[in-house]
């Protein structure tokens, strides 16, 4: 499965989040990351993101992309990532 996560947390939290989603996704912009992941690894990653949380004043937002063929991505300036499957 392909998936997409943003997220707005607190200062304090940002970087653990950033490290531990750097284990399992690529980093494409500042509180974005997006990759091919089994379900396993995904619910895995979420478990440990989700536990650096706080929902009072943290969020996060995950993308499922059931067929990554039918994803467009277009961006202008520098890319951080390497995206073989984007052309």
């Amino acid at each position: 499965m392909y998936v997409i996560i943003t997220y707005d947390v607190n200062v304090k939290r940002v970087s653990k989040v950033c490290k531990k989603l750097k284990e399992h996704l690529t980093w494409t912009q500042n509180s974005v990351f997006e990759g091919e992941i089994t379900k396993t690894q995904f619910m895995k990653c979420r478990q440990e993101v989700e536990r650096i949380l706080d929902t009072s004043e943290d969020s996060i937002y995950y993308y499922i992309v059931a067929n990554p063929k039918h994803l467009k991505k277009e961006f202008v300036g520098h890319e951080k990532g390497d995206f073989d499957l984007f052309f």
